[in-house]
């Protein structure tokens, strides 16, 4: 620990090298923006200099770019530099963010105990040990990671888009995963396989075309290809964009964990477009349950599809207006402000 000195340096460790060179605060790299996915980052630069605190990525403080007597550092799932950054006396090690459930990257998991014994706080999506073991774990460090969200309210272009499809969209890369208990990847192919009969269901994303890549090397891909590759449309560029022209999408997390809501649900609020969801088991504590279907309470695909199908006109706009309302409430800023509220300092939002 360094005292109390004033910080005047904050050193973030990216999810992938791909940000480094301070690109996790570039909002005009068009591909690591893709969707403002950089506005919670780019905030808090701005807001954090607004207090004459630096925020640059730890490469730079690696590289000999950034000299500060003190820097407070926060890593968003990489463990690589931690043995480096340990033998610095100006390192102070401050929040660690595990935003991977545990079938993605059971490894940040393994790594809990020493995970809290390093750092001030980690950052998981639920405190309670549902998904993971807390074996050695010092939970007086865990603290509940609200995914950071890009904006406040809809984004009007896509929102009030009137002219949708009354079909159901997927926006998925093709993946399997690390470990098999609670994962939804098999149950989103089940899914799109059953939907493919009724002929009412479109799939985006990457990867789903590449049946000799290591994501594709598991049974629920190969038993189920071909109807895949029937209702397969490509990659797509905006997601917001292509949520816009459907009613529906199929929104599964990568497991049922609690806690565990990423931005899928929130891309389908933000665009208009009603989310079938299936994912954490606390959800309506979480988003209220009016914005969104549980498809878990169905006993079939062609069951909720039924279901759905029946929703009056009312119905689904009663569904999009709680979804809006959600996103200018107060209990939605918990993930709009959660990058500000990790970093420890009172941000002032009015002087960004």
């Amino acid at each position: 620990m360094l005292g109390n000195s004033k910080i005047k340096s904050v050193v973030i460790d990216p999810s992938s090298t791909h940000y480094c060179g301070n690109r996790l605060f570039d909002l005009a790299d068009s591909k690591l923006n893709r969707d403002g996915t950089l506005e919670p980052f780019s905030r808090a630069q701005i807001a954090l200099h607004a207090r004459g605190v630096e925020i640059n990525t730890v490469d730079l403080l690696l590289h000999g770019e950034i000299v500060e007597e003190h820097n407070q550092y926060y890593s968003l799932g990489m463990l690589s530099n931690i043995s480096a950054l340990e033998a610095r006396t100006d390192v102070e090690f401050k929040g660690f963010l595990i935003m991977e459930p545990p079938i993605v990257a059971p490894e940040l998991y393994g790594a809990l105990p020493e995970l809290t014994d390093k750092f001030d706080n980690v950052y998981v999506h639920n405190t309670v040990g549902d998904g993971y073991s807390l074996e050695g774990v010092d939970q007086s460090k865990l603290r509940k990671l609200y995914w950071p969200q890009p904006r406040k309210g809809i984004i009007p272009e896509y929102w009030s888009n009137t002219n949708r499809a009354k079909r159901i969209v997927v926006i998925n890369g093709n993946h399997k995963p690390k470990a098999r208990t609670s994962e939804l990847y098999s149950k989103r192919i089940e899914a799109m396989a059953s939907l493919s009969k009724l002929g009412v269901v479109d799939l985006y994303g990457r990867g789903w075309a590449k049946w000799w890549s290591r994501s594709s090397m598991w049974l629920p891909y190969w038993t189920n290809r071909k109807k895949m590759m029937s209702i397969y449309l490509g990659e797509c560029q905006s997601k917001y964009a292509v949520l816009s022209q459907y009613q529906y999408c199929l929104c599964f997390e990568n497991m049922e964990m609690q806690g565990y809501v990423t931005e899928k649900i929130f891309d389908c609020l933000y665009s208009g477009t009603i989310p079938l969801y299936w994912g954490a088991p606390d959800i309506e504590a979480l988003i209220p349950a009016a914005a969104y279907v549980d498809v878990r309470k169905y006993s079939s695909w062609e069951e909720m599809w039924e279901a759905v199908g029946r929703m009056t006109d009312a119905e689904i706009t009663a569904m999009r207006e709680a979804g809006r309302q959600f996103l200018d409430s107060d209990v939605f800023l918990k993930y709009y402000n959660s990058m500000e509220e990790i970093l420890g300092k009172p941000f002032c939002l009015e002087l960004i």
